[in-house]
């Protein structure tokens, strides 16, 4: 049969870059799919015109071809089946007519007890002033996407060699077998903790009142020098206003002295209302070596002020010691969770181990609705099968050209019901009760309330509540005694654009790792003040909500910025312990019409032992 798909290849014109190994794969999809060796030709043709290939038939595309080939074969079902459902990445259901025997068995999935309404607009697309305005990618539509010829493409590796140093490994080609990183087995579904859950869902939020700002403000000073004294390295602070020769200590918030950017001159410190009064003092910073400050930045300052009217710093402290405890100030539920956690925590002797899959939004390309990045991530997910994925919004995004136009033919809530849920609900009942999906809301979410803090997506599927989630945005939740935080809101972007300093530790290439250190160095989710524009931040909810109660082992903040995943070292706790963090951008999983990244990431006892990737999808 070889000779007979070599001569029809000749006859239409193509030759071959590769013959043995390109008529052996042939073979094999004439077997699979029943084909005539002038069906094969004749996919091959519309194949290599809809991405306007050569003549030369190239190994490389037999894998793309077989896809094209599946998708024939699951529209040909889909025609004498219009009610059928079936996991698109499930082909051997539809090899040599075994789908008949599987029929029963598929149609129990929770995607088919959708209304038939939904399912006829799954299967087909409607065209809205020359776009096409869908639920469900249509089996014809050729994007951009889904021409790209490499998958899964490893960009770097993070391990951790026997010094405890980062180790990037350069990688920019595909690997063939698809092993990343050493994973956990998911033997068991991991445990999983809610820390943070405010604020609840339906609350009532943006009421921007004066008197919340002033709280808000006032509540991160106080608690910080409450954590700087407790540590018992700095003694109790001054009012920085006072003209002293002697050496003062004072803790306060960076300020600007006018509206618009920080600039080095003139930097204003702003002490609490029990020790200045709320009045704000110059603070000149020309005899530091090195610094990095920000607007809303709470730190301790050692200097002096001989006029009272600028305080000369020789030291700054932009970080509270770890042997203080950060759980003392947390309002009572909070602080019930967090010993509710570490109770639990003390009595574990198990090494902690984690496999996760991290990507953020948005989930589909600006060309169309068809979330193809999302259905491309499940599908390895399926294969990797991780323990855990982390999905961080947008969702929905409200910056998408076509949710902006406007021209689609269903609510924002449908389309997240039809396009994120329903595909998570296939992905969790295909790979069983070992997996668990974490979501995260953004801002930019139309289908969600557009505040920050903002309240956990109300998710109502109770058979699988237990492995579809979603948390608060900014959240802290434990994993398998594994602490991880996120936040959605590009704190890293626009911590860039107001942040000043001189020589930095490590120069610009630890810039990241800089910017990163901030949150955690503040134990807060957004210590940028005033808030970027565009931020919908909810003072009345911002002092519970966006408190970082406790370090944790892995942070998740997404944002535009280069992606990176960074080791961090947060100090010593009282005991000598040094304690880090995985610090993780993941990046953005769809850029304009292309695949973006994401990042799998293996935790397994610490910080040192774990090992990550990032991917290009």
């Amino acid at each position: 049969m070889e000779e007979e798909i070599k001569a029809e290849f000749l006859k239409n014109g193509f030759s071959f870059d590769d013959e043995a190994e390109i008529l052996n794969k042939c073979l094999t999809f004439c077997i699979q799919y029943s084909l005539s060796p002038s069906d094969l030709v004749s996919s091959w043709d519309v194949y290599s015109l809809n991405r306007g290939l050569q003549l030369m038939v190239q190994s490389s595309h037999m894998g793309a071809f077989l896809q094209q080939l599946q998708n024939e074969r699951r529209e040909d079902i889909v025609k004498k089946e219009p009610g059928l459902h079936f996991y698109s990445s499930d082909i051997s259901m539809m090899l040599n007519d075994e789908y008949e025997n599987t029929k029963e068995i598929i149609l129990g999935t929770p995607t088919d007890k959708r209304e038939t309404s939904q399912t006829e607009t799954i299967v087909s697309a409607r065209k809205t002033n020359g776009s096409i305005s869908t639920s469900r990618k249509h089996l014809e539509t050729i994007t951009p996407f889904g021409q790209r010829k490499n998958k899964f493409v490893v960009q770097f590796t993070l391990n951790e060699n026997a010094n405890g140093e980062s180790m990037i490994i350069e990688n920019d080609e595909e690997n063939p077998s698809d092993d990343i990183i050493k994973r956990v087995q998911p033997i068991k579904r991991c445990s999983l903790q809610i820390i943070s859950s405010q604020p609840e869902p339906g609350c009532r939020f943006m009421y921007d009142r004066t008197e919340n700002k002033f709280n808000f403000l006032e509540s991160r000073i106080k608690d910080h020098t409450t954590a700087l004294v407790a540590s018992g390295l700095h003694k109790e602070p001054t009012d920085p206003t006072v003209a002293s020769q002697r050496s003062v200590f004072a803790v306060g918030m960076i300020c600007c002295e006018e509206e618009g950017r920080l600039k080095e001159k003139p930097i204003l410190l702003q002490s609490s209302v029990e020790h200045s009064g709320g009045q704000r003092v110059r603070l000149d910073l020309q005899n530091l070596d090195h610094f990095s400050v920000f607007p809303g930045q709470v730190v301790g300052v050692e200097g002096h002020n001989p006029s009272g009217h600028c305080l000369i710093a020789s030291k700054i402290v932009d970080r509270i010691p770890l042997s203080a405890s950060s759980t003392e100030n947390l309002p009572p539920t909070k602080k019930q969770a967090m010993d509710q956690y570490l109770q639990s925590t003390s009595a574990v002797v198990a090494m902690p181990e984690l496999s996760l899959i991290i990507a953020a939004g948005p989930f589909t390309t600006v060309d169309n609705l068809f979330f193809e990045p999302l259905a491309e991530l499940l599908s390895y997910a399926r294969r990797k099968q991780p323990q855990l994925i982390i999905l961080l919004g947008p969702f929905i995004d409200s910056d998408h050209p076509e949710i902006k136009k406007g021209p689609v033919d269903r609510t924002f809530d449908e389309i997240f019901q039809d396009e994120i849920l329903a595909r998570l609900r296939d992905y969790v009942e295909y790979m069983g009760s070992a997996a668990r999906v974490i979501l995260v809301p953004s801002v930019r979410d139309a289908s969600h309330d557009f505040v920050y803090p903002q309240p956990a997506f109300d998710i109502q599927s109770p058979d699988l509540e237990h492995q579809i989630n979603s948390i608060t945005n900014p959240g802290i939740f434990c994993a398998n005694e594994v602490k991880v935080a996120c936040c959605t809101v590009d704190v890293l972007k626009q911590l860039s654009a107001e942040e000043i300093s001189r020589n930095p530790q490590g120069g610009s290439k630890q810039r990241m790792t800089t910017l990163a250190n901030h949150i955690l160095n503040q134990r807060s989710f957004y210590p940028l003040y005033p808030p970027a524009e565009g931020v919908p931040i909810d003072f009345s909810l911002a002092p519970e909500a966006l408190q970082m109660s406790t370090a944790p082992d892995i942070l998740i903040l997404p944002s535009d910025l280069a992606h990176f995943v960074r080791v961090i070292s947060l100090g010593e706790r009282s005991e000598g312990e040094e304690v880090k963090c995985i610090c993780v951008n993941p990046g953005r999983l769809s850029r304009g019409e292309g695949g973006g990244f994401f990042v799998e990431l293996n935790y397994h006892g610490s910080c040192d032992s774990s090992s990550a990737s990032v991917l290009r999808i």
